[in-house]
């Protein structure tokens, strides 16, 4: 029996057995319906099936570890970077795999001396490891392998993820359109804090801010050394210095109750005053993990896939 008939097969027994059941009489054509439907869904398609494919991307020396969902069909298919946060607990790979179902390839990887990948994480290598995660997608035997079209590339990043959305984009004139999803403006965060006063206090408070996320999927770092990075580079990192940069894309900024809100409409703003008219805003009332808004937050970024230029 091939592996096309054997879902039909075994839908035909389900079937008989309970039409013999006068409770299921009624819904037994809907069920025969449906299970048809789902045999001819998950029927194979040859190549051109939606598959995960795994690899490891190069950046300055170390090879990240990374996974694509490939979408199914013949392509080529718009794709999505998708970022994670500090130190990256949340991945938000159920967007991925609805992403996926919608006809996008997503690729998801971790950054140098994050959860297990070579190196050491510091967020200017979170900035260079994104622009090498561009640069291998655009690689023509890659994009033809992913089925994906590498003039189309969106970056969509989650808190730090966001942070190197923003850096990414703005670095990338390429880069179309972006998504932010409670992003943390690390380089904005610490201007303030340097602003309200004295450094060592400053470095002080950054410092313990990190070590409170937890640091224990990261390499090669402590939390004085993001911070003194964070002090050193703070005016060039902030969201407002790369408004100009941004001002012609295409924007989504999600935020949450989670304290980062502020920073981020704040964003948003910059760019509709600098004449961006494809900026969407979308707050919805949850944590900073979106943990029971994760169908609302699919929704929110589905829609605004949905409707971006072809």
């Amino acid at each position: 029996m091939n592996n096309y008939s054997k879902p039909l097969f075994l839908a035909a027994c389900l079937s008989a057995c309970l039409a013999s059941i006068p409770c299921y009489a009624g819904g037994l054509q809907a069920a025969r319906s449906h299970a048809a439907t789902t045999a001819l869904l998950s029927a194979p398609n040859g190549s051109n099936r939606a598959s995960m494919e795994t690899m490891q991307i190069p950046s300055h020396g170390a090879l990240m570890n990374a996974l694509v969902y490939v979408a199914a069909g013949a392509g080529p298919h718009p794709a999505v970077i998708l970022l994670h946060g500090f130190p990256g607990n949340e991945r938000n790979l159920d967007l991925a795999q609805d992403m996926r179902r919608a006809g996008w390839d997503v690729l998801y990887f971790n950054y140098r001396g994050s959860w297990g990948t070579p190196g050491d994480f510091s967020f200017s290598h979170g900035i260079e490891d994104t622009a090498a995660a561009l640069a291998y997608l655009r690689q023509p035997d890659v994009a033809k392998k992913l089925r994906l079209d590498p003039t189309r590339i969106v970056l969509i990043g989650h808190s730090m993820g966001g942070f190197m959305t923003v850096q990414g984009a703005a670095a990338d004139p390429a880069i179309k359109a972006f998504a932010l999803i409670s992003a943390a403006d690390m380089g904005g965060a610490m201007q303030q804090m340097l602003a309200s006063g004295p450094k060592p206090d400053a470095l002080h408070k950054m410092s313990a801010g990190l070590a409170n996320e937890g640091m224990a999927p990261l390499n090669g770092c402590t939390p004085d050394g993001l911070a003194r990075e964070l002090a050193d580079h703070a005016a060039t990192w902030t969201f407002s210095s790369k408004v100009d940069a941004l001002k012609n894309r295409t924007a989504l900024i999600v935020t949450s109750d989670d304290g980062l809100a502020k920073p981020a409409e704040s964003f948003a703003a910059g760019l509709r005053n600098a004449g961006d008219t494809h900026v969407t805003s979308v707050h919805l009332p949850t944590d900073h993990a979106y943990s029971d808004q994760r169908i609302e937050l699919s929704h929110a970024v589905l829609a605004w896939l949905a409707a971006l230029p072809k």
